[in-house]
């Protein structure tokens, strides 16, 4: 199984109302429930509409995202399939449901990490 990606930018939901958004959640909801009970669901969150705080490989730390980037990140899934054509099919019921287009993204895979996480009895 590979995991993938499925993530949209900050701003593409701010066309949905505030009255419609209990009604998208609710089917987003519904939505990641399929995926959990396919087991196919790894993680995913929104994230917080702030600026990104960067650290540099100094320790520095300063406000982000850098100025020529024009979109971040909104919110995001993390699906584990057998292909890409599946996670194109979980975007496509992720976008429905946000009513807003996603990107997918195939993750690398890491053996290494992979077996810490596996001793440490997290996978």
């Amino acid at each position: 199984m590979t995991q993938y990606l499925i993530s949209f930018d900050s701003g593409a939901m701010d066309h949905i109302s505030e009255e419609e958004l209990p009604d998208v959640g609710k089917v987003s909801h519904g939505v990641i429930q399929e995926a959990v009970n396919a087991g196919v669901f790894v993680f995913g969150a929104g994230l917080q509409t702030q600026r990104a705080s960067i650290v540099a490989t100094d320790g520095m730390v300063t406000d982000g995202p850098y100025p020529e980037t024009k979109e971040v990140v909104g919110g995001f899934v993390v699906v584990d399939v057998a292909s890409r054509e599946e996670a194109l099919a979980w975007a496509a019921k992720i976008a429905v449901a946000c009513r807003c287009a996603q990107e997918v993204r195939e993750l690398l895979p890491d053996p290494e990490t992979d077996a810490m996480l596996r001793q440490a009895g997290r996978r």
